[in-house]
């Protein structure tokens, strides 16, 4: 009996532990987030919609990408093809969709892409982009800013 309880410990540690390690490889905060993207090396996808974006700003040099428009997976796709040389994460509200969308990319073999968990206004995952003091910009400057053809400079 002991043994089995041992073996069965041992199983639950190991089964757990390698994804635990997993999702934190792909978690950003807001200021690592903004540090990547000044070194050029993060084009960071704002999954909000539009009247969200308006009404907060976005990060400065974000991609605006609503996660509700129907052309968003391939969107998402073409990031990741044309800029492999870049970290590709995506940020909402609170984490809530970006946290769900990181499961929809994990099922789908989309695996280059970090979540801002912590999100552009904070909630339980952390301060937010927002309350952090890092910069925010009117969403019409921004996404007028945003390459079109989803490409980095």
């Amino acid at each position: 009996m002991f043994n089995r309880r041992r073996f069965l410990f041992a199983a639950t540690v190991a089964a757990v532990l390698p994804s635990v390690g997993r999702a934190s490889d792909h978690v950003l905060t807001a200021t690592d987030a903004f540090d990547a993207m000044l070194a050029g090396n993060l084009i960071l996808i704002d999954v909000r919609r539009p009247d969200e974006w308006l009404d907060t700003g976005v990060a400065p040099g974000a991609w605006l990408l609503d996660m509700r428009d129907e052309n968003f997976v391939t969107y998402v796709r073409t990031v990741l093809e044309r800029n492999p040389d870049h970290e590709v994460a995506v940020i909402c509200r609170s984490g809530t969709r970006s946290g769900q969308l990181m499961e929809f990319f994990a099922k789908n073999d989309m695996t280059r892409i970090k979540d801002v968990t912590e999100g552009m206004v904070g909630g339980s995952r952390g301060t937010g982009w927002i309350p952090s003091g890092l910069p925010v910009q009117d969403a019409r400057v921004v996404y007028d800013a945003m390459p079109k053809d989803l490409t980095a400079r």
